[in-house]
């Protein structure tokens, strides 16, 4: 979550879930690499971040043909198939997927055990209830009605966590959103702001980091007209006022420059015009 001391835009943005991704993938992948992960990535701007027991992957895919923009999965065996797999949309809030990544590098500083620790029902840290909790003490409520999966909700009904039951196929888990976990916000399911999903054997203490990553109230920081990293109409948005402000770093200047559009030349814009419009910004 943002601070005070480390503020980056204009407004404040609540609640979370009604945030959305930040153009950058820096903050997830730092987690990792600062752990010593290496890191590679390819012309199309696609980034691939490995464990150094290979044991642990995680795909930074901008370029790829559906939306599953982060892609992380983890094996008992390298060259085997995955043992559990998580995947957050191109649209999800980037401190969600923070969140999970360095809760993802403590569980690797601790070995095997930790990140794949496979839940159990009744185990004080890893019955999947567990990671429900914190969502319950923010005041999310269990959504009645729903058939085949416990759900709960967020107050405004703008967010659910569905936790399936029931035999699922574990090849779907890893690719669709067929998924023992499914998290997302909007006003729909069928197309939703933002999604995350994981599977059945993902560790709880991952999900119990990203469900406490939501509960927090602490608003994070974007650029009002960035409106592509929240979700407009819906999100609560609040400038953010001179106390909040630090001076801004060399960095900062250099970042703001980095985001300011190239001037169009003179000719394109008479200066008797009112036009205002600026360059789209290019997709990826």
């Amino acid at each position: 979550m943002s601070t005070d001391t480390d503020l980056d835009g204009d407004v404040f943005i609540s609640p979370l879930h009604l945030a959305a991704a930040l153009r950058t993938g820096d903050p997830p992948i730092e987690a990792l690499t600062a752990i010593g992960w290496d890191h590679q990535h390819d012309n199309l701007g696609n980034a691939y971040v490995t464990a150094p027991d290979r044991r642990v992957r995680l795909g930074y895919l901008p370029e790829r043909e559906d939306d599953g923009l982060w892609r992380i999965s983890a094996y008992d065996d390298p060259f085997g198939k995955p043992v559990w797999g998580a995947r957050f949309n191109e649209s999800c809030p980037t401190e969600i997927v923070t969140a999970f990544t360095r809760k993802l590098a403590e569980l690797y500083e601790q070995g095997p055990d930790a990140y794949l620790a496979a839940p159990i029902p009744d185990h004080p840290n890893r019955d999947p209830f567990f990671a429900v909790v914190p969502l319950l003490r923010s005041g999310w409520e269990f959504e009645p009605h729903r058939w085949g999966a416990l759900a709960v909700q967020s107050a405004d009904k703008l967010a659910v966590l569905e936790l399936t039951t029931g035999k699922l196929d574990f090849e779907k888990e890893l690719t669709t959103r067929d998924a023992r976990w499914q998290l997302w916000a909007g006003t729909s399911a069928d197309t939703p702001a933002w999604y995350a999903t994981a599977s059945t054997l993902t560790p709880i203490a991952l999900l119990r980091t990203v469900t406490e990553c939501l509960a927090d109230p602490t608003p994070v920081v974007r650029w009002r007209e960035e409106t592509y990293t929240y979700v407009q109409d819906l999100a609560t948005v609040t400038p953010v006022t001179p106390e909040h402000v630090r001076p801004p770093t060399p960095l900062d200047v250099r970042h703001a420059t980095a985001r300011r559009p190239k001037p169009l030349p003179a000719v394109s814009v008479p200066r008797w015009s009112t036009t205002t419009s600026r360059p789209a910004r290019p997709s990826r």
